[in-house]
């Protein structure tokens, strides 16, 4: 009989992978304790702005005219318990309020829930980020709780989701990693990811603690790495140099690579700050907390960008004060092809400079529902040009494409003065001072 998957926890990563396992061909039947985020998804859409999600829904919630009718939704543990062979957990870990230390109350509410009703054996999968060593932990807790006993087996299988690019990601991974404990385990892992892995996708096999540092360590790899060219950004800026070719040189050196090296405002959003903040305290209850001490640096480099931002937009408006200035912010998400505002630089830019007393207009192709839900008090428009209008100087903040292909001469008549920051580096300094603009990128020269 074929295998039939059920997915714990319907937010980014669970919709994703709820609608991606239909699309390899299995049954599945996803879950939330949330009613009204259930309704929804059952009518094939998402509370979420992910290219390409709602359309794959589209085509297999159960229901929907001409769907494959392979996914559907609901609230009860008992149903999912009954119904599935491979239950994937795919609920939300974020940072402890007040600490860094990661919140893992949603992952064992989860599992909880669902052990009493597993009374056959059962695969359960965790995907979500958890600290090293909760693997093994919660094993021990299914096992005990489940009228099955260890029949319930736990594997640990992390996502390495990119938003903006989630649907490919889960459906063609650049590789798939399972932290397990028997054979069986990983037999039905490699069934479940049998479509990918024949297409090439590398399958590793590992055991719980390595499989659950892999997602903390490449997202606290990648961090050092933007942080790193935001600190060659600072030193640009103090020896006159240009960090967009310093970037280029560095970049064609094959064991460094091109991506990740655009010098900006810096990251946010829902993973890389929180991962490795609960990597580092992690670290300290192991007693390795000198290992990841450079991951402070990291995060410092990183949260200076965003106050660096609001410094030049304060000398670009006189150097004195906001009071009475009006400040355009394109963008407001955290990177562009997203509607998530979680820990935007953006949208903390504007947050700053609107506390300083700067008249702050935003602007974002996807976020604005959510931005405004943050920061109510902020002004937002409909459009670029309606944001620039009057505006003493525009900041370019989220690397849309639809920033990228702005008429700067249009713009330029719209603006009271035509000043243009850009905190992404994405923009092409020719084409803005051709039309008129002073033009000013971090860590590049002025003119």
């Amino acid at each position: 009989m074929a295998l039939r998957i059920t997915v714990i926890g319907t937010g980014y990563l669970g919709a994703t992978h709820a609608a991606a396992m239909a699309e390899l061909g299995f049954e599945v039947l996803g879950l939330d304790v949330v009613p009204e985020k259930i309704a929804l998804l059952s009518q094939g859409r998402v509370p979420m702005y992910e290219p390409g999600l709602e359309e794959l829904l589209g085509k297999h919630v159960a229901g929907i005219e001409g769907s494959s009718g392979r996914l559907r939704f609901t609230t009860s543990f008992e149903e999912v318990a009954d119904f599935g062979d491979v239950h994937f957990v795919c609920v939300n870990t974020p940072q402890k309020q007040g600490e860094y230390a990661c919140d893992m109350s949603y992952v064992e509410s989860a599992l909880a829930s669902l052990a009493p009703h597993l009374k056959r054996p059962a695969l359960v999968v965790g995907k979500s980020t958890v600290p090293v060593g909760s693997a093994e932990r919660l094993a021990a807790e299914l096992a005990a709780a489940a009228p099955v006993g260890e029949e319930a087996e736990l594997a640990w299988n992390p996502e390495f989701l990119r938003e903006g690019f989630a649907v490919d990601d889960t459906l063609h991974p650049d590789r798939i990693v399972v932290g397990v404990r028997s054979s069986g385990a990983e037999e039905l892992l490699r069934e479940v990811y049998r479509t990918p892995v024949a297409e090439g996708s590398p399958f590793i096999v590992t055991d719980f603690p390595t499989a659950e540092l892999v997602k903390t360590a490449a997202n606290s790899f990648l961090a050092t790495k933007i942080s790193f060219i935001n600190a060659m950004a600072e030193v640009c800026e103090a020896a006159d140099g240009d960090v967009a070719k310093l970037a280029e040189a560095l970049g064609h050196d094959d064991r460094i690579g091109r991506k990740f090296l655009r010098a900006g405002i810096g990251f946010g959003g829902g993973c890389l700050p929180k991962d490795i903040r609960a990597f580092m305290a992690r670290a300290g209850e192991l007693g390795a907390d000198q290992a990841l001490t450079f991951l402070r640096e990291v995060d410092s480099v990183n949260m200076r960008r965003r106050g660096h931002m609001v410094e030049l937009a304060l000398e670009a408006v006189g150097n004195t004060s906001f009071l009475g200035k009006r400040v355009a912010v394109l963008g407001a998400t955290f990177k562009p092809d997203s509607d998530d505002v979680r820990d935007s630089p953006a949208l903390n830019v504007a947050g700053q400079i609107h506390l300083q007393g700067g008249q702050v207009t935003v602007y974002d192709p996807k976020g604005m529902d959510n931005a405004r839900r943050i920061f109510p008090t902020l002004g937002y428009a409909d459009s670029a040009l309606e944001a620039v209008r009057g505006a003493d100087v525009v900041l370019h903040l989220t690397e849309w494409r639809e920033f990228r292909e702005l008429d700067p001469a249009e713009l330029a008549a719209a603006v009271a003065t035509p000043i243009l920051l850009d905190g992404r580096n994405a923009l092409d300094p020719a084409v803005w001072r051709k039309a008129g603009w002073t033009f000013r990128a971090m860590g590049r020269p002025r003119a």
